[in-house]
């Protein structure tokens, strides 16, 4: 882990780093206690890397009852929503949505994208 715990309320680290054990997840339910502040079942965030062509590895999300934001930070995304579809392209380009909308994506070019989810709860 890239990060340090400087207390059990306070935090700094690199979001790849931290999130190279959970998938990019950097704060949520499923990061241990003893990572302080980072571990809450109040909110997810999470940091993604993908190289181009790469989609979802598991298809479409079926039945999430959470609220999700998604960010891009560089690159161009495609999100896929049982609403429709969004190509996030330009850097700072986001898309929330909400519960019940089925969700899948795929990076177009290489992409960073921030994903916010909340609550943090496992389904």
């Amino acid at each position: 882990m890239g990060g340090t715990v400087v207390s059990r309320n306070w935090h700094h680290g690199n979001a790849a780093e931290d999130g190279s054990e959970t998938r990019g997840w950097v704060l949520g339910h499923f990061i241990d206690p003893s990572e302080g502040v980072r571990s809450t079942k109040d909110v997810e965030v999470k940091w993604g890397v993908h190289p181009a062509g790469e989609k979802r590895p598991d298809g479409w999300t079926t039945d999430d009852q959470r609220t999700t934001m998604l960010l891009l930070v560089q690159g161009h995304f495609r999100l896929h929503l049982t609403e429709g579809t969004v190509d996030l392209a330009k850097q700072g380009d986001y898309a929330v949505w909400g519960p019940g909308i089925d969700h899948s994506w795929e990076a177009i070019t290489d992409s960073v994208v921030v994903t916010v989810r909340w609550p943090s709860a496992s389904n």
